[in-house]
C-alpha cells in the first residue's frame, strides 16, 4: 500500500507516485516478484483509471483497514507528508496510517519523504516514534536527516536518496503534445513555473519584472507557463502573463499557457522541450534536472534550495526578495551556452537519478518472496 498526497492532481505528487510506481516494478522485475500497488487517493476513481492500480479512499478507514489486512506492507511517502506549515492534520493522518499498518502487523517504509517545517513540539516525538518502528527509512535530502537527528532517530537508519521524481522517465513519444512548446517556432522557450504563496502578490511581481529584465537585455524568447497545480497556477501564470503584456515586454505570440496536465510523464515532456526552466514549485526543478535543462530557481520553502543545493546552485532568488537585474543576467548567460551548464550538471544528474532508483530496491529486498 502507497500513502501519500495523491488523488488531488497536483503534478508534483503525482509524479511521486508514478515515480514510485514504476521504480517498484523496475525493482521487483529485477527480484523476479510482481507488485500489485493499491494506493490511498483522495479521489480513488481517477487514481485506478490514471494508473491502473487498486486505489482507496485515504479516509475512509475501515476500508483501509481491509487494504492493508490484504497487503504486504506499506509505504509512507514520497513528498513533504510531516509537516505542519499547512495545517494541523497532516502529521497525525500520515503517522495515523503508518501506526494502523503495524496494527495489522504490516512492515511500514518511509520513501524519500521531506521532513519539516516541524514548528509544534509535541509532534517530534511522534514521527520519532513510527520511524524507529519503521522497517527502512529513506528522506530527500540532509536536512530532512538532520531534523530526525534532532528528533532521536540514529543516524545508521536513514538513507539520504533524491526525489523519486528524478527517476521518472518521459513516457511516450511526444506525439500526443504536439502544437505545443515546439510550435514550429525557431526561438527558444523559456518554462516559467509559479505559484500563489505570498497575499500581496509582490512575488509574482517580482517574478515579472526578472522576466520584464530578460526581455530588455534583447532576449528573444517564448515564455511558456507550466501550471503544476491545476487552477491555481493557472491562475498565477495569467496573473503574470497579463503584467508582461500591460509592459509590452513579450508579444502575444510569445506568452503560453500549457495545459495543466493530469499525466506527470507530459509535463516532464513539456520541461524536456525547453532552453530555460524558471520555477517556483519544486518539482518544475526537478522535472528540469530529470530532463537535464538548465534551471534558476525561486524559493518559496527551504526544499527548493535544499534540492538547488544537491545540484550545487543557489536560488536566483525568494518570495520575499529577488533581484531582477541579476536573475536576467543570469538567465541570459544561460540562454547563450546551455551547453555550458549541462556539461557542468551532467555527472551529478546521472548519479541523482541512480540513487533514486535505492528506496524501491531496498523494500523489494525486505519483502520478495
Amino acid at each position: 500500500m502507497l500513502s501519500g498526497y495523491y488523488g488531488f492532481k497536483n503534478s508534483g505528487d503525482e509524479a511521486v507516485l508514478k515515480s514510485i510506481l514504476a521504480a517498484l516494478e523496475e525493482a521487483a522485475d529485477a527480484a523476479g516478484a510482481k507488485v500489485e500497488p493499491i494506493v490511498l487517493s483522495g479521489d480513488p476513481e481517477w487514481t485506478a483509471r490514471q494508473y491502473g492500480v487498486e486505489a482507496v479512499p485515504r479516509m475512509k478507514l475501515a476500508e483501509v483497514r481491509r487494504a492493508l489486512k490484504a497487503s504486504d506492507g506499506l509505504i509512507s511517502g514520497g513528498g513533504s507528508l510531516l509537516q505542519d506549515a499547512t495545517g494541523l492534520g497532516s502529521i497525525p493522518y500520515y503517522l495515523g496510517i503508518m501506526e494502523l499498518a503495524r496494527w495489522c502487523g504490516k512492515p511500514t517504509f518511509v520513501y524519500a519523504q521531506g521532513i519539516g517545517p516541524v514548528n509544534r513540539a509535541m509532534f517530534k516525538p511522534l514521527i520519532a516514534r513510527a520511524f524507529k518502528r519503521a522497517r527502512y527509512v529513506s528522506v530527500r535530502d540532509e536536512e530532512s536527516a538532520a531534523l530526525l537527528r534532532g528528533y532521536g532517530v540514529s543516524a545508521s537508519r536513514v538513507e539520504v536518496v533524491p526525489d523519486p521524481v528524478m527517476g521518472l522517465p518521459p513516457g511516450g513519444n511526444g506525439a500526443d503534445d504536439e502544437g505545443g512548446a515546439d510550435g514550429g517556432d525557431t526561438l527558444p522557450v523559456v518554462g516559467v513555473s509559479v505559484r500563489f504563496w505570498r497575499s500581496d502578490r509582490a512575488d509574482l511581481d517580482r517574478a515579472a519584472a526578472a522576466l520584464e529584465a530578460l526581455a530588455a537585455r534583447g532576449v528573444r524568447a517564448r515564455l511558456r507557463f507550466l501550471p503544476f497545480h491545476r487552477g491555481a497556477d493557472e491562475d498565477a501564470s495569467r496573473y503574470v502573463m497579463e503584467r508582461l503584456a500591460r509592459a509590452g515586454a513579450f508579444s502575444e505570440r510569445e506568452l503560453e499557457l500549457a495545459p495543466a496536465h493530469d499525466d506527470p510523464q507530459r509535463m516532464l515532456r513539456e520541461v524536456g522541450r525547453c532552453a530555460l526552466l524558471i520555477g517556483m514549485r519544486l518539482h518544475s526543478l526537478i522535472y528540469a534536472a530529470n530532463r537535464e535543462v538548465p534551471l534558476l530557481g525561486i524559493s518559496y520553502d527551504p526544499k527548493i534550495d535544499q534540492f538547488l543545493q544537491r545540484l550545487g546552485e543557489q536560488a536566483i532568488g525568494s518570495t520575499e526578495a529577488l533581484d531582477a537585474e541579476a536573475a536576467a543576467a543570469r538567465a541570459a548567460e544561460i540562454l547563450r551556452d546551455p551547453g555550458q551548464w549541462l556539461g557542468e550538471k551532467q555527472d551529478t544528474i546521472r548519479r541523482l537519478k541512480e540513487e533514486a532508483a535505492k528506496p524501491s530496491q531496498q523494500i523489494m529486498s525486505f519483502i520478495r518472496i
